[in-house]
């Protein structure tokens, strides 16, 4: 099985490459989303290259960490409540998220406890969908602005969850406005910002990301496959009571 991770990884890196090469001259960096996944099993596709994790819960980043291989690097990629940033404050590489003032304060005040400063994406709702966390795309700029004044957060870029829609052409659109989102606060060159990355695409739309210049994906199952997890032997189901939307 762990083979065969390994091979679905390099397959996936194959075409990202044809996919983002003659447009881009790179291709984008796999970020593998290891929700649900026991340890074990995401510490196997450290051999084939990846560095970075994507986790969306709160809980299951406290549960899994210690048995997870140290040289990852995790991002909170899911929607995150103000009131779990204490908890992963110091855990995590990045929080993917940012979608709302109260929670760059929040990741602001606790990164400072720290003496850290904390890189953040700008979550864009970029399909104005009222279900899905994130800055409308009109108001990212402007949110970007309010947000690099805060000390403890760096700005590093943009990330987005598409639509759900199974046309190429119907999604294409959102993945281009959001690269140009992303090229347009770049320009700004807003002091206390380092625009590098555009966290864009997913197991199921992936090579539209590259072709439309993501420079990170974040993919699951087309990695790891169906998703089981429990909670290693010994520890807690409810460390976190209410966890349930970070």
């Amino acid at each position: 099985m762990e083979q065969d991770m390994l091979l679905r990884v390099q397959r996936i890196r194959r075409e990202l490459e044809e996919a983002a090469a003659e447009r881009w001259g790179r291709a984008p960096q796999i970020i593998a989303v290891s929700k649900t996944v026991e340890a074990a099993k995401v510490n196997a596709v450290r051999e084939a290259g990846i560095t970075r994790l994507g986790e969306n819960r709160v809980q299951e980043i406290m549960e899994k960490l210690p048995y997870l291989d140290a040289s990852f690097q995790i991002d909170l990629i899911g929607r995150l409540q103000n009131n779990k940033v204490k908890y992963i404050i110091d855990k995590v590489g990045m929080i993917q998220s940012l979608d709302r003032m109260s929670l760059a304060q929040e990741i602001d005040r606790r990164a400072q406890q720290h003496g850290l400063r904390m890189p953040v994406l700008i979550q864009v709702n970029i399909g104005d969908e009222p279900q899905k966390g994130g800055i409308p795309a009109a108001e990212t700029l402007s949110f970007a602005r309010m947000a690099a004044a805060l000390p403890g957060l760096e700005i590093r870029g943009l990330m987005a969850v598409m639509p759900n829609l199974n046309d190429d052409d119907e999604l294409r659109p959102y993945f281009t406005r959001m690269r140009s989102l992303f090229d347009a606060l770049k320009e700004e060159n807003i002091a206390g910002t380092r625009i590098e990355e555009l966290s864009m695409g997913m197991s199921g739309d992936y090579l539209l990301a590259a072709q439309e210049g993501a420079t990170h994906v974040r993919i699951g199952s087309a990695i790891f496959g169906s998703r089981t997890y429990a909670a290693p032997a010994g520890q807690a189901e409810d460390t976190l009571k209410g966890d349930t939307h970070s």
